[in-house]
């Protein structure tokens, strides 16, 4: 399990680094929001512990921007707004607890020890997007109702970018799960499949459903 640590205090941050990893998961710190974006840019996480009072932008804004786009993993905000109403409107913008400031490290890593067994119970086995439904289990894919068939490479690709829906996925990510092996991104391995599993959605929908950014690789919209 990975957990992503939104903190700008170094101190506490390493401290909340130090006791999610001797949970045995994997714990990455940074410290703004620029930072964060660019974390789940580079990879998944199960979990982000999230404070609010970044140097660059507001968590709340941050944690609304990362639902808009599909981010469904669970957040545990921590911050020092400890009213009634500050966790209120925290979990009304999609956190799935609040912890304030001060708190106790042993309470903090039971909450995310929680929020991980609950989301790893219920996730989900069929994703849909815009017409697509992609059933994980029955390992198939339709449009609008209509069977559309891909090949196993074409079918992990468009997994990875259901889970992702909205973010930028670089070229490095997306190989390495496809091929379970770093791919040297020259090669223009990647395009042909993308180009491929463009072609069969774009002729079942007639819109385009991926935006290539050059430089960094593709976003599914």
């Amino acid at each position: 399990m990975k957990v992503l640590i939104v903190e700008d205090q170094l101190r506490l941050g390493r401290l909340l680094q130090q006791g999610i990893q001797e949970c045995f998961y994997t714990a990455t710190l940074v410290g703004s929001c620029r930072a964060a974006r660019d974390a789940l840019c580079e990879t998944g996480y199960d979990a982000v512990v999230l404070d609010l009072g970044l140097p660059d932008g507001d968590g709340l804004d941050l944690l609304q921007e990362w639902r808009r786009n599909g981010f469904t993993e669970p957040v545990l905000i921590l911050s020092a707004r400890d009213t009634v109403v500050d966790r209120i409107k925290g979990l009304d913008i999609g956190a799935d607890d609040y912890l304030p400031k001060p708190f106790s490290l042993e309470e903090l890593l039971a909450r995310i020890r929680s929020l991980l067994r609950r989301h790893s119970a219920v996730k989900e086995t069929v994703l849909e997007y815009k017409g697509i439904r992609l059933d994980l289990l029955g390992h198939t894919v339709q449009i609008d109702g209509k069977p559309l068939d891909l090949t196993s490479r074409e079918y992990a690709l468009l997994e990875i970018f259901m889970q992702n829906v909205g973010r930028i996925l670089p070229r490095t990510l997306i190989s390495e799960k496809i091929w379970d092996a770093h791919y040297d991104v020259d090669t223009n391995l990647l395009d042909v499949y993308m180009s491929r599993l463009r072609t069969k959605l774009d002729a079942f929908s007639g819109q385009p459903f991926f935006k290539t950014v050059r430089g960094v690789g593709y976003q599914l919209i």
